[in-house]
């Protein structure tokens, strides 16, 4: 059972890290309430952009990797 739990986490991994090499960043929006008077609500949203470095995908390639090759001890 524990085979199957870290054959899935090592295949994440490895999407995860093609994904980040593939797409280099992604972008989310972010709101915040600037002021509330009585019933009136004042809020802004701003896109917020995400930078993944190089090495974090190869890290998340090259672990997902390791995992699926070292065998299991115990």
């Amino acid at each position: 059972m524990e085979t199957n739990v870290v054959k899935i986490l090592a295949f994440a991994l490895i999407a995860a890290g093609f994904l980040a090499l593939v797409y280099g960043k992604f972008s989310y929006t972010k709101q915040t309430t600037e002021a509330k008077i009585g019933p009136l609500e004042l809020s802004v949203k701003d896109n917020e952009t995400v930078n993944i470095p190089v090495w974090a995908g190869l890290g998340a390639i090259v672990l997902g990797g390791l995992l699926l090759v070292v065998p299991k001890r115990g």
